[in-house]
């Protein structure tokens, strides 16, 4: 399911908005894209990031991020 996908864990990246099993921000990712990167491109880039996790970001932050308890670390 797509919305555990995004996590806040506040070990990690000071506890930016991350996809899960990864060290990518959303932040980040919204910075490739809006930089003219295409979500393909983004994906051969990070192999680590799932087409899944890369929609997920992109939904999290076009939802005004929100902060749902259940998205926190150990969730």
């Amino acid at each position: 399911m797509a919305d555990n996908l995004i996590v806040l864990d506040p070990e990690m990246l000071d506890g930016k908005a991350c996809v899960r099993g990864t060290r990518l921000s959303v932040e980040f990712l919204l910075e490739l894209a809006a930089s003219g990167a295409t979500s393909e491109q983004i994906l051969a880039q990070y192999p680590q990031l799932t087409a899944e996790g890369l929609s997920a970001a992109f939904r999290y932050a076009a939802n005004g991020g929100g902060d749902d308890p259940r998205r926190r670390h150990g969730s």
